[in-house]
């Protein structure tokens, strides 16, 4: 079993970095990618070539091309970003844009609707938000991002909603009680990913990182 984790930050010691290795080593002794979009410097900008390609009149850019082959072989997607504005980061969100396009996502028959094409592809979200649950729970956030990107992305493309984990109150001066629902979210998606409960990885966050 395959799993890609896919995380974008620019800071690579901040605690969304950090999250994502913790969940790598969490995820050993499978098979598991670590996909860091900004390390790996992935253009989200969808641009002509992108358009031309949507709509049947161009090749996809090489870098898209990139991007689906190593989705093919996942079986799991897990999503690590922080929070921004209740929702993912342009970066993460332009690789959607971009990567999940009509022709592979999905295809748009006239005739016969919409077909997902994603049924093989579980995907799993860890979103690190700054506010409380209390607050996200108020005003409706969480419910509002897990429907943008659950139904709105996943849903479409035919792939299977897995696990939801938020790290909350990750700004908080407390760095153990951090860490214990930095752990808790990682246990979480860990065994929705293999089924089984296992341990959270050794590579912790360490102290001093960014908390964004």
């Amino acid at each position: 079993m395959q799993t890609l984790i896919v995380t974008a930050h620019p800071d690579p010691d901040s605690l969304t970095a950090g999250i994502a290795r913790q969940l790598q080593a969490a995820l050993h002794p499978g098979e598991v990618e670590l996909v860091d979009l900004a390390a790996e410097g992935f253009d989200p900008r969808f641009g002509p070539a992108d358009r031309d390609a949507y709509r049947g009149t161009g090749t996809l850019p090489a870098d898209v091309v990139r991007e689906q082959q190593r989705l093919d072989t996942a079986d799991h997607v897990v999503l690590v970003f922080p929070v921004h504005w209740w929702s993912m980061p342009a970066l993460m969100k332009g690789w959607i844009d971009r990567v999940f396009v009509n022709g592979w996502a999905f295809d748009i028959d006239p005739a016969g609707g919409t077909r997902r094409n994603l049924g093989r592809l579980t995907v799993h979200l860890l979103p690190v938000a700054g506010d409380a649950a209390g607050t996200y729970e108020r005003h409706g956030y969480e419910q509002a991002l897990r429907t943008q990107i659950e139904h709105g992305i996943v849903d479409y493309c035919g792939a299977v909603r897995g696990a939801t984990a938020f790290v909350y109150e990750s700004e908080q001066d407390d760095d153990a009680a951090r860490r214990a629902l930095v752990d808790d979210a990682v246990r979480r998606i860990a065994r929705a990913v293999t089924g089984a409960a296992g341990a959270v990885g050794a590579a912790g966050v360490a102290d001093g990182q960014s908390t964004e």
